[in-house]
């Protein structure tokens, strides 16, 4: 198989923040780096987007990311965070990406994540839940969409000034399709809209062409689904099935089998589809979802809500990897086989 892609990797979450919570507890530097040296080494990738709401825990993550290897897309990844903090901490981590990219390493900036939905007054809601409440009903959405997308584009206009003054690379942001971005500032186009197997390729290959009608490299900043039977189709409700307590994830909303081959046959689908329409660089979504477990109980086991490719054990070490505290999942095993087809890599490490 051509390889086409300048980069392929995943993200990385250092930490999403939710009502006091965090989706990765503990952040360790010697299980950062050392999960990093695994993307890079044993996965195969070129890039990461690492992610999070943790000003030290991001740059943390990026400088050794790029000690692996890897080039870093530097991601605040921030929820109901007001837009003035948001562009003081994007303004933060420009200066921090930009001393980065002084020791010679290579970082892309992006200047938030799907601010439409997680920053409060874009949608009607004061919460998270309500704003996705409304991506349920479409009538509220459509007369929401004119505001909305005024809204982001004169945020992210302020926001591009701001990192700019201050860093020197390539400058995107992480979209959703519906808000409309004006892509006249940036040098990549990027959204994190490639969930599941698409129904209708033909349409979904124009979807991609459309974002290249800038003549601007295009980035696919989140693609996958997550472990169970089902996901990848239309029918699926991606990590929507856990029912959540006090801000943890407790258990399933119902019985779901798991469906680790679907998960990678989802991945390996949409990264010949990208390699097919000339996409510059995509990210798996996503390495490991720490919040989200393996148990041995159905209704409990979390993993199968996760779009991460490895597999987090609660109370033991991995086999593949004896220091870390997950195993590889078939979409980590599948992507590693896909890369040695295209060019030789060494397989995971026992």
């Amino acid at each position: 198989m051509l390889e086409r892609m300048r980069r392929w990797g995943v993200t990385y979450d250092t930490g999403f923040i939710h009502e006091g919570t965090t989706t990765r507890e503990r952040f360790e530097p010697r299980i950062v780096g050392r999960e990093l040296r695994i993307i890079h080494d044993d996965l195969g990738c070129d890039a990461v987007r690492v992610t999070g709401g943790d000003r030290d825990r991001l740059a943390l993550a990026a400088r050794l990311a790029t000690e692996a290897g890897l080039e870093v897309w530097y991601c605040p990844f921030t929820c109901d965070v007001g837009e003035t903090e948001l562009l003081d901490f994007l303004a933060d981590a420009a200066e921090r990406a930009e001393r980065l990219r002084g020791t010679g390493a290579d970082v892309v900036l992006v200047t938030g994540s799907e601010i439409g939905v997680f920053v409060p007054g874009f949608l009607p809601g004061g919460t998270l839940d309500e704003r996705l409440a409304v991506l349920a009903r479409p009538e509220t959405l459509r007369t929401s969409l004119p505001k909305l997308r005024t809204c982001v584009n004169a945020f992210l206009d302020r926001a591009v000034a701001i990192v700019r003054e201050r860093f020197g690379g390539a400058v995107t942001y992480a979209s959703l399709p519906f808000e409309g971005v004006d892509w006249a500032p940036f040098d990549i186009v990027s959204t994190d809209a490639a969930y599941g197997s698409p129904a209708d390729p033909d349409r979904f290959r124009a979807g991609i062409r459309a974002l290249s009608a800038s003549g601007k490299p295009v980035a696919i900043t989140e693609f996958g689904c997550p472990t169970y039977r089902g996901a990848s189709g239309p029918d699926g409700h991606g990590d929507r099935i856990v029912e959540w307590e006090e801000g943890h994830a407790v258990r399933l909303d119902g019985e779901y089998g798991r469906a680790e081959d679907e998960q990678a046959a989802c991945l390996l689908t949409l990264l010949d589809l990208f390699d097919a329409e000339l996409v510059d660089t995509a990210f798996v979504n996503t390495f490991v979802r720490y919040d989200l477990p393996h148990r041995p109980d159905a209704r409990e086991d979390l993993d199968l809500a996760s779009y991460g490719i490895v597999k987090v054990l609660e109370d033991d070490l991995g086999k593949w990897y004896p220091d870390m505290p997950w195993e590889p999942k078939a979409a980590f095993l599948a992507l590693v086989g896909r890369r040695r087809m295209q060019r030789p890599t060494s397989a995971p490490a026992r």
